[in-house]
Formats: structure tokens, C-alpha cells, sequence
């Protein structure tokens, strides 16, 4: 269950249904509001990707659009207008390639990787090489805010209206991040047009899902949307059972002709076993099927559970001037029991392994207020951001441990598994709470200095404060932190359909966690230097980039091979390559996404425990994909037939000093289908790895590699009433 203090919002939150209920029953609006999503909208809409303004007109039922303050950009800049590469993924497209969470959207982006993702419980993935902290999922935004610290589970897509991926460094506007990019998921906002639809699937493995989306107004200035998922089903993955539910009830309160209130909700539970995956006998992929589990099923599913509330306030002075403000607070937890692989002895079929039980929770509070401005200086025009953030982080973590010994080695013999084995008893492994505390001013001007030539400068200034106290060593740790992360970037446009761009950037990133010697690691440097393109054809129906960057970084964490319950530090990294997105209707009725990276990221100074020159866990060399989605017209109705193609190269498998150990490049298949008889009806079947391709998503070590899905098969139904 939720902690106490949230037993008063659940109530809230179940008096939201009947009032949907009644919104449904309602007479539509007089006047018109803002066209709803569509898959109709879908070929422009992706055209529109470099057009993109997140922006919010005055206040009125009439124009009222969406918070400018959930945009990640944080401004209405024109995208092509931008010193650094952008690709947003709409939900039109995410719906067209059949996307239901985090992990298959970024799949559409260049130069990001998946990595190992705490048996299935988060998601991982490294974008230009570099994963975030380790200690947690990796790092993403929700309308702005930081949703990766705490344990938030996999990130379902019910309420995402877009997934938007910022390349390049960010720390100038938001400070803690990665220097590789910034993935920002804007949810759907309540309109007051009602609008109502249901969505239905089917699949393999017995897989079942159902979710609603109901929207419209509730007073003349108070519109409402609902926004809820529910998924159960077995997997290819022998006696691993997952379920899944999603709430998400959001408001809009039009205060008058300039001002908007928001506030919305988020609470996700998930129950799935905890699941390292096989293992590499000898280093030698195959041998085990990838369907083997070898956890124990007693063990029943690790629950993830996350409720967040976030609170928008915007105010417009005038045509030029705007205030944008928001809060956002978020508790998160993770328990249950695990049996993971530990080692294999020598006659390669016995595998010894280690018990745990994982009780984290973390709260995590934070605010900010932002001025936007718009003014010129003779010819020159400057359009401005002044803000500041604070934020609060708490993260309380105990885990009991047992490994493996030579009385008893709690083994399981992975070719003729039998399940039902017993460990020796749980001790207290780790007892620690980490507090952080920081605050930030930052400042960004983008300059138009002609027609031709655009430039951004920003800076921002941290302040952090850390302390970590291991209660089971009963000492502590504080440090306090600052740094300064400025920003330059130019854009020139020798025609009105390229732009070409250059930027710099320094960022700074707090470290989590101790290390085994119960010391506090420094933060995370790193510099990031980037030129590319832009092509937006006349017509806006085909945008691309390209980008080629250099990125190095200090106080790297990592997993420690020695004990996985604590981190070390890499030393020094660095990441460099090109990456290619094109998407659009490159024929009529013909809609493409494409993406090509080449991405070198190694360890430039390493120490006792990483290898100087070795490469990045999981981020192979070269990889890309492709989707195709013909549009053409059956009856009075319309179908789409397509495919798409997902390749990942060969990637290290191993932290580890002496293993030299390597997950297989693989091309995975696609089959895209839809059929919509009318405006309402859209019936969609889609095939994931189509041919079956065996492969291997990611790895952590030879004994937690985790297999890539077999062949699935989803029947969806969406119907708008």
C-alpha cells in the first residue's frame, strides 16, 4: 500500500470517475476547442517535428493549446532555430509502430542504446554512451520535471503525447544530466472539445491490456482528462508473469483571459519476479535457451510502485512577457525477494547463486519559476529565460543479503533446472539514507541577430548539498558542491530550408550512493562540443539532421564488478560520432522514420577495476533503424501496411578487467498493420521480431545477460465514442 499521507488523495482521486462519467454524458461544446490527436493527423504531424512550438495563447476556452511549461525547450523556439539536434516522436507514431513504453519509443532515436536494467524493473539506456547513474533508472523528464530519481518502474505511454529527445548537453537550463542528451515525455492536457476513446489488445503469451483516454469540459473554465492503463500477461521467459496498471487523472483551470492553473497525477504499480536473464557458458551465448529462468518463482514478483502529483501555474503580462512556474512532488518504492545468478563452476551446468530482499523508497520534491521575455536591442531581437529550481531528494534503501557458500551454494543446474532450492538466512547487506538539497539560478538569451544568423548563450549556477549515513556502520557523509555550466551556440541559415549549427557546453552531475569504503564520490564534469544540419523540406514534409560531437567527462560511476551493491568510479570517459534522423512523407501516403548512429564511447583514463580504452557496456558502434507506414484508402476507410527494421551492433557484455566478452549484433524485423473503416474504428495488427531472431538486448556480466524478446504478436482495437 501507499504510505498513509496519501490514503486522503486515493479518495480524491476515486471521486474523479464519476465526474468523468458525467463530462461523457455531457452536450459537446458550442464553441471550438483545439484539434484533437488523431492518426489522421499523423503524417503532418511528423512533418511538423522541426516546426514545433510548445507555446500557450491567452487563456481563453476558445485557444487554449497546452502549458508552455512542459515543453523541454522550455521556450517556443522553432526547433530548426535550435544549436542541437531534436527528434520528437509524436503519439501518432508511437501508436502507428504499436509503442506501449519508454524503452520501444527511444528505439526510434539514434546514437541511444539499451542497458542493463535491474532485472526488468526500470528502464536503462545510455544515449551517446552515458547511462546516468547507476543507482538508479536512467534519467528522463516528465513535462519538465525529473522522473528517474526514486524507483518509478517502467514508464508506460498512456497519457505521453510526445517523447521528446534533445541531444547534446542540457545543463545550462535543468544542471543535473547527462551530456549525451535529455528525453523529455510530455503528457496529454485536458481539452474542453470531449473526446473519449478506448484501446484494447491482445497478444502472445497471454498478454492482455486495456486503457481509456476521456477529456472534455467540466465548467465553461475547467476541463478535466483521464488517462489509465492496465496490462497482465505471461512472457517467452519460463514462469515469469508481469502486471501493470496506470492512473493519470489531470485538471485545467482557465483563471481569467492570461491565466492557467494545471495540476496532474500519476500513480503506476507494477509486479513482476525479478529476472537477471541467462547466462554465457564460458563466454559462449546459446547454449542455455533464452526462455530459461533461473531465479526461483517462490520468490514471487519485486513491486514497483510510484505517485507523483505536478502543478502548473502560467501567467501572461502581456504579448511579450510571460511568467511559467511549477511543482512537482513524487513518492516512489521497490520490494521483494531475488534469487540471482552468481557464478558458474567448473563443470559449466552448476550455477551458485545469492538471495536478496530489496526494500527501497525515495520522495523527491522540486519547484521552479521561469520569466520569459521578448525585446530587441536595435535590429537584433532577444528572446529570454530567467528562472530558478530547487529541488529536495530522499532515498531510504535496506537490503538483506545472502551469498552463496561452500555448505550451501543455493545452486540450480541450468540445462535440467529444478526449482525449490533454500538459501542460508538473510543479512543486513545495506542501511543507508541519502539526503540531497540543491538550488539553481539560470539564465538564457537566443539571440536573433539577422535573418540568416541565430545565436543561444546561457549559463546556470548549482548549489548541492549531499549526506549519505550507512546506519549498519552507523557513520555519515556531507559534501556541498557548486559549479558553473555555461552554454554557446550558433545557427546560420544560408536557406530558408537548412540550417547549420554549432554549440559547446560544460555539465555538471551530483553522484549518488557511497562507495564500499563508505566514501561520497565527487561530481560528474564533462565538456560537449557539437556541429551539424538541418533540412526542412518547403513543403515541411521531410525533416532530418545530421550531427557529428565530442564529449568528455570525469568522476564517471559504474557498477562495482567487486560488490553490485555499491558503484566506483570509471575515472575518465569520452564519447564521439555522428548521428543521422530523416523522417516524413517521403512519398505521398508514404510515412518513414530513420536513424543511423555511430557512436565511439570509451574509457579514456581508467583505473584498477576499468580498462583504459575499453568500451562502454552495451553501446555498440554502429546501429539504426527504419520504419515504413504506407497509407492507402480501402472502401471508404483507410489501411496502412509496413514494416520496420532495428539494427544494434556488437557491444562489450562486461564491466569486468579480464573478460573480454561480447553480445552478438543483431537485425531485428517488423510488421506494421492497421485498418480503419471510419473515423472512430481503428483495428491494428503488429509483429515484433518477426522472424525470431534469438539475440541479446543487454548484459550486465556473462551470468546476468538479459535476452532479447521472441516473436509477439498484439491485436489492437481503438475506438473514439
Amino acid at each position: 500500500m501507499y504510505p498513509t499521507r496519501h490514503r486522503t488523495l486515493a479518495l480524491f482521486l476515486a471521486a474523479t470517475y464519476p465526474l468523468a462519467a458525467f463530462a461523457a454524458d455531457a452536450e459537446p461544446a458550442a464553441e471550438p476547442a483545439a484539434a484533437t490527436e488523431s492518426a489522421a493527423a499523423a503524417p503532418q504531424a511528423e512533418a511538423d517535428n522541426n516546426k514545433r512550438e510548445v507555446v500557450v495563447v491567452k487563456a481563453s476556452r476558445q485557444n487554449y493549446r497546452a502549458l508552455s511549461a512542459t515543453g523541454a525547450t522550455k521556450t517556443d523556439t522553432l526547433l530548426k532555430d535550435l544549436p542541437q539536434s531534436v527528434r520528437v516522436l509524436t503519439a501518432d507514431l508511437l501508436k502507428d509502430v504499436g509503442v506501449t513504453n519508454l524503452a520501444s519509443a527511444l528505439d526510434l532515436s539514434s546514437g541511444i542504446s539499451r542497458q542493463s536494467n535491474l532485472g526488468g524493473l526500470w528502464d536503462s539506456y545510455a544515449m551517446r554512451g552515458f547511462t546516468g547513474d547507476p543507482n538508479f533508472g536512467s534519467d528522463y523528464l516528465v513535462n519538465g520535471f525529473s522522473s528517474s530519481r526514486g524507483y518509478n518502474g517502467l514508464r508506460d505511454s498512456a497519457s505521453t503525447a510526445s517523447v521528446e529527445v534533445l541531444k547534446g548537453p542540457a545543463s545550462a537550463l535543468y544542471g543535473r544530466g547527462e551530456p549525451g542528451g535529455t528525453v523529455n515525455i510530455t503528457t496529454k492536457k485536458p481539452r474542453f472539445e470531449p473526446n473519449y476513446s478506448i484501446d484494447l489488445s491482445a497478444g502472445s503469451y497471454s498478454t492482455y491490456r486495456g486503457a481509456v483516454d476521456l477529456t472534455g469540459g467540466v465548467t465553461e473554465s475547467v476541463a478535466y482528462r483521464l488517462n489509465a492503463a492496465y496490462e497482465k500477461g505471461d512472457s517467452f521467459r519460463d514462469t515469469i508473469s508481469t502486471e501493470r496498471s496506470f492512473f493519470s487523472p489531470s485538471f485545467i483551470w482557465l483563471i481569467g483571459d492570461s491565466t492557467t492553473l494545471s495540476y496532474e497525477v500519476e500513480a503506476s504499480e507494477q509486479r513482476v519476479p525479478f529476472d537477471r536473464g541467462v547466462v554465457a557458458v564460458g563466454g559462449v551465448l546459446g547454449l542455455v535457451p533464452n526462455s530459461r529462468f533461473l531465479g526461483e518463482p517462490k520468490d514471487g514478483p519485486t513491486v514497483v510502485k510510484s505517485l507523483g502529483h505536478q502543478v502548473f501555474l502560467q501567467h501572461e503580462f502581456n504579448d511579450q512577457w510571460k511568467l511559467q512556474s511549477g511543482l512537482s512532488y513524487r513518492d516512489s518504492e521497490l520490494k521483494g525477494f531475488s534469487t540471482e545468478a552468481n557464478n558458474l563452476l567448473a563443470d559449466g551446468r552448476t550455477l551458485r547463486r545469492q538471495r536478496r530482499h530489496r526494500d527501497f523508497s525515495a520522495t523527491d520534491v522540486s519547484g521552479r519559476v521561469e520569466v520569459l521575455g521578448k525585446f530587441s536591442t536595435g535590429a537584433v531581437v532577444h528572446n529570454v529565460l530567467v528562472g530558478a529550481d530547487a529541488y529536495r531528494f530522499d532515498d531510504r534503501r535496506v537490503q538483506l543479503r545472502r551469498n552463496p557458500n561452500a555448505t550451501n551454494p543455493y545452486a540450480i543446474d541450468i540445462y535440467n533446472p529444478v526449482y525449490g532450492g533454500v538459501a542460508d538466512p538473510l543479512t543486513l547487506s545495506i542501511d543507508t539514507k541519502e539526503s540531497q538539497r540543491a538550488h539553481s539560478f539560470y539564465a538564457q538569451d537566443q539571440v536573433d541577430l539577422t535573418d540568416q544568423w541565430k545565436a543561444l548563450l546561457g549559463i546556470r549556477s548549482d548549489s548541492y548539498d549531499q549526506t549519505v549515513t550507512n546506519y549498519r556502520l552507523n557513520v555519515s557523509n556531507t559534501q556541498s558542491l557548486s559549479a558553473t555550466s555555461p552554454r554557446l551556440g550558433l545557427v546560420y541559415q544560408p536557406l530558408k530550408t537548412i540550417s547549420l549549427y554549432a554549440t559547446a557546453a560544460k555539465g555538471f552531475r551530483p553522484n549518488s550512493g557511497i562507495s564500499l569504503d563508505n566514501k561520497a564520490f565527487p561530481a560528474e564534469e564533462s565538456r560537449s562540443y557539437e556541429v551539424g544540419g538541418k533540412l526542412e523540406t518547403a513543403d515541411g514534409k521531410i525533416t532530418g539532421t545530421l550531427a557529428l560531437y565530442k564529449i568528455s567527462k570525469e568522476n564517471v560511476l559504474t557498477t562495482n564488478p567487486v560488490n553490485t551493491d555499491f558503484s566506483i568510479s570509471a575515472g575518465e570517459v569520452g564519447s564521439k560520432g555522428v548521428e543521422l534522423d530523416v523522417s516524413g512523407e517521403i512519398f505521398p501516403n508514404v510515412r518513414m522514420a530513420a536513424a543511423y548512429a555511430y557512436t565511439d564511447a570509451t574509457v579514456t583514463k581508467g583505473d584498477n577495476t576499468i580498462v583504459t580504452g575499453s568500451r562502454f557496456p552495451n553501446v555498440p558502434k554502429h546501429s539504426g533503424t527504419l520504419v515504413l507506414t504506407p497509407t492507402f484508402k480501402v472502401g471508404t476507410g483507410t489501411a496502412t501496411l509496413g514494416g520496420g527494421l532495428n539494427y544494434v551492433g556488437e557491444r562489450l557484455g562486461d564491466v569486468a578487467i579480464s573478460s573480454n566478452f561480447r553480445l552478438p549484433a543483431y537485425t531485428t524485423a517488423k510488421l506494421i498493420s492497421s485498418w480503419s473503416p471510419n473515423k472512430k474504428l481503428r483495428l491494428a495488427l503488429n509483429v515484433d521480431n518477426l522472424f525470431n531472431k534469438r539475440y541479446y538486448a543487454s548484459s550486465y556480466s556473462q551470468v546476468w545477460v538479459a535476452p532479447g524478446t521472441e516473436r509477439t504478436i498484439t491485436l489492437n482495437l481503438n475506438y473514439k465514442f
